[in-house]
């Protein structure tokens, strides 16, 4: 596959605050990634910085080959959709339409009009009026109706409800198979968006701890669950990234992938095994790094 981004020793300082510390990052075209975290991990400062609307410390970013920066002919392939996108006051969403259609290359207007329709959204209404959901769409639509070469959606769809979002999980994954593109999401709402990336990238206080396809990632852990000692006796020797007990039972969530044997053994001695979701590995990953730093201070 051919890498449309490279970034290297990227790293970004805000005066005493270390926001992104020497990370490398590769993007590969037509790829879904979901660049997931927590509030403040660094998500929206990366993509920022390789969108060139933010300035890196020190490190090296190359989109198609290029610095992005004050480079017209690269930032036309791109598009940035964020939750913070602000408009003109008197600005409607036909006119953030009818900008976005004279910018980028590839805009579907046909597909921005069925889009519109599918979200309901009020035309007549200047932006600053409209709700959060329907500010939210008009993020959503540019981003998909733009059909940049890279999209970076930075959580501009957490204003959507329940069914708003699942239109937009569906139109994104039908129009990315018809015009497949590189696509990066950023979520908190993992176990929402799991069926449709292709490829995870997780970033906590600045740095990756996990860049991974996502076939790779899923069976990695597994909860192990019953009887305290018969667990403990189990997990033994094995990476335990979350425990938790109550009254004589555990739950032991635990890195690595069971054979048929380790099944057969948890069978014969009692204890349940149930799946980590994508949501839940992530979260624990997450967690058993901070730990793991604590100590190391400690």
């Amino acid at each position: 596959m051919t890498t449309v981004i490279e970034v290297t020793g990227l790293t970004k300082r805000y005066r005493d605050t270390l926001a992104v510390d020497d990370i490398a990052l590769t993007f590969e075209e037509n790829t879904i990634y979901g660049l997931l975290g927590r509030n403040g991990a660094g998500k929206t400062t990366v993509m920022s910085i390789l969108t060139a609307q933010n300035f890196a410390t020190h490190g090296e970013v190359r989109v198609f080959g290029e610095h992005p920066y004050e480079n017209a002919k690269v930032l036309s392939r791109m598009c940035f959709v964020r939750e913070s996108q602000k408009y003109p006051d008197d600005a409607k969403p036909s006119h953030a339409f009818r900008i976005a259609r004279l910018f980028y290359p590839h805009w579907d207007q046909d597909f921005a009009d069925q889009l519109i329709d599918d979200f309901q959204l009020p035309m007549t209404k200047t932006i600053k009026k409209l709700s959060r959901g329907q500010l939210s769409a008009v993020g959503v639509i540019i981003g998909l109706a733009a059909r940049a070469e890279i999209t970076f959606f930075d959580e501009p769809y957490l204003g959507l409800d329940a069914v708003a979002r699942q239109i937009f999980y569906d139109r994104l994954l039908d129009d990315y198979t018809e015009h497949p593109r590189t696509i990066i999401l950023s979520s908190h709402l993992i176990d929402e968006v799991s069926n449709l990336l292709e490829h995870v990238i997780v970033i906590d206080k600045g740095r990756i701890i996990m860049d991974e396809n996502t076939d790779d990632v899923r069976g990695r852990a597994a909860n192990i669950v019953g009887e305290t000692t018969a667990v403990d006796a189990f997990v033994a020797g094995r990476e335990v990234i979350h425990r938790e007990s109550l009254g004589r039972v555990s739950s032991v969530t635990v890195l690595g992938r069971l054979t048929d044997a380790d099944r057969a053994e948890l069978t014969a001695v009692g204890l349940d095994v149930t799946p980590v979701s994508l949501q839940q590995l992530i979260v624990r990953t997450t967690q058993n790094a901070v730990t793991h730093e604590e100590g190391a201070l400690s």
